[in-house]
């Protein structure tokens, strides 16, 4: 099935062809074309199909309309750009004609450097449906030098527009480089931060027209220490994003994507914060990022780790069937860890902070693994937290968010605990939670008692002491080391302590053991009725 617009292209020329002298006396294309389809068949009976002709139907209107006048139009602005385009595609010159499109748009274009800055905007948007063609003639090359030499007209722009020989971002358009240094722009002062006021504007052009800006430039696919520059492409990739939907992105974006990136790594942490990378990260993936400059901005965000928020941590899935991209924040921790192997305790505990807090929010997330929560609790060393506190609650969280879990399962998810650093009152909440499996209760519990040991004890009887401390007898007082930190307990506080964690101790005992009678009794009863059939069976014991 032919294509709506080359069938309406085709029945215009069906209905010129009645005159075909009068479109070929200015085309020496058509002149050629219709010479040849006189030799086959005949003019009247067949159309004449151009493929890839500028503009289609409206382009080979608009020549007709040029042609059947006589040779003379309304050349404006907004078709300059077809006009110059389909005279060139056809041939239209001094050869075929003294009276010439291709003459008459080419001296209109002799001003371009006297347009506004929306004109030449207007110009470039409507190169977009003929942007080979209007590449291949040079025309998109004058406007964009016009474009920079707008931009250049505001002084604070100097230093973007740099254009020095030996600078690896010099434009690479010889033609640019001369209209650059006549408009005064080959000057290498540094100046004031520059103005974006034409950010926002440049974000109507179609990514080919970008990625030829920046090639006018020399920058495009190569370093760049230029942040104007940057943040000129993040701001139009931002736009682009939001404008057509992640889904809606096209793969010319892409290229776009891997050179800001580099653009980003080559500048470093001396221009992004960890927060402003973390956002490059999340724009720049949305256009399918390669995976070279995907490792780069990862390695640079992985060294800035300790810097991070939560918020920042929070990415989405990104397909990955989770709610949030724990593979990236995972190999984010492991470029951490191995960025300097002289990290500073200071660093790896404000990490280990964030990394507990991380795990709360992931928690409820019903399609994480617990592979990947271990893998994410895990991935620190131990001397990264002071205390399990914030972990155990992480658990507890996700064993409430995962009913369906089994013994085994949730077991293998408390090994990521380090008893001896849960304080007390997380012990206590520990035992008593029926999410947690009794084994791992028993042994935190046990840890928790091998922690406590008296490191001193009064000698109320000793008749040494003065009358001074006769007041303090009768409220002994004992020391107990607990977290690498002195705790003081009264007798009362001691004994009522003591006791409750004893009885919780002989409590989860008692219960393994009966767990373990109960579960060899039903094993040899499994075993029995297997030998013995069916026939001889009997209820099993219940388990309380």
């Amino acid at each position: 099935m032919s294509d709506p617009a080359i069938c309406k292209f085709m029945s215009m020329a069906n209905k010129h062809s009645s005159s075909p002298r009068i479109l070929s006396k200015y085309s020496g294309k058509l002149r050629k074309i219709i010479k040849q389809e006189k030799r086959t068949t005949q003019l009247r009976n067949s159309g004449i199909e151009i493929n890839d002709f500028p503009g289609g139907p409206d382009g080979f209107e608009m020549v007709s309309r040029f042609c059947y006048n006589n040779g003379s139009i309304a050349i404006t602005v907004s078709n300059v750009s077809l006009l110059h385009c389909c005279a060139v595609f056809l041939g239209m010159t001094e050869k075929a004609s003294a009276i010439n499109l291709l003459h008459q748009t080419e001296d209109f274009l002799e001003g371009i450097f006297y347009w506004s800055w929306n004109e030449i905007l207007t110009c470039l948007k409507n190169c977009e449906p003929f942007f080979s063609c209007a590449e291949s003639c040079g025309l998109i090359e004058k406007l964009l030098c016009s474009l920079l030499a707008k931009i250049a007209q505001n002084n604070s722009d100097l230093n973007f527009l740099s254009v020095s020989p030996s600078s690896s971002s010099s434009p690479s358009s010889p033609e640019i480089s001369r209209s650059l240094c006549s408009q005064g722009v080959c000057n290498n002062s540094s100046s004031r931060k520059a103005r974006i006021w034409w950010f926002q504007d440049l974000t109507i052009l179609n990514p080919k027209i970008i990625e030829k800006f920046l090639r006018a430039l020399g920058s495009f696919y190569s370093d760049n220490n230029n942040l104007v520059l940057t943040r000129f492409l993040l701001h139009y990739l931002k736009t682009s994003l939001h404008s057509n939907g992640i889904k809606n992105v096209s793969s010319e974006y892409s290229g776009l994507a891997d050179t800001a990136t580099q653009w980003v790594v080559s500048i470093g942490k001396n221009a992004f914060s960890c927060r402003g990378l973390f956002s490059v990260l999340r724009i720049v993936s949305a256009f399918g990022l390669s995976r070279k400059h995907r490792i780069a901005l990862e390695r640079l965000i992985g060294s800035m780790l300790d810097q991070a928020t939560l918020d920042d941590l929070l990415v989405c899935g990104g397909g990955n069937g989770g709610v949030y991209d724990v593979n990236l924040v995972l190999r984010l921790i492991k470029l951490f860890v191995r960025y300097d192997d002289n990290l500073s305790l200071q660093k790896m505990n404000r990490v280990g902070k964030l990394i507990d807090m991380y795990l709360g929010e992931i928690g409820p997330d019903s399609n994480l693994k617990i592979s990947k929560f271990l893998g994410v609790a895990e991935s620190l060393p131990d001397c990264a937290r002071d205390s399990f506190d914030h972990v155990y609650r992480a658990i507890d969280i996700y064993l409430e968010s995962h009913p369906s879990l089994s013994l085994e399962e949730r077991s293998r998810l408390c090994r990521c605990l380090n008893y001896k650093k849960l304080s007390l009152e997380a012990c206590k909440d520990l035992a008593k939670n029926p999410r947690i499996p009794p084994r791992i209760a028993v042994q935190a519990l046990a840890s928790q008692h091998s922690n406590i040991q008296p490191a001193e004890f009064v000698n109320d009887d000793s008749s040494s002491l003065s009358s001074t401390n006769k007041d303090i007898n009768d409220y002994q007082l004992v020391l107990y080391k607990h977290n690498d930190s002195v705790k003081i307990l009264s007798d009362e506080e001691n004994l009522a302590e003591g006791e409750e964690m004893k009885e919780n101790l002989e409590r989860m005992q008692w219960r393994v053991v009966e767990l373990e009678k109960v579960c060899k009794e039903i094993k040899g009863q499994m075993a029995r009725i297997v030998k013995l059939g069916p026939q001889h069976n009997r209820p099993l014991p219940r388990l309380c």
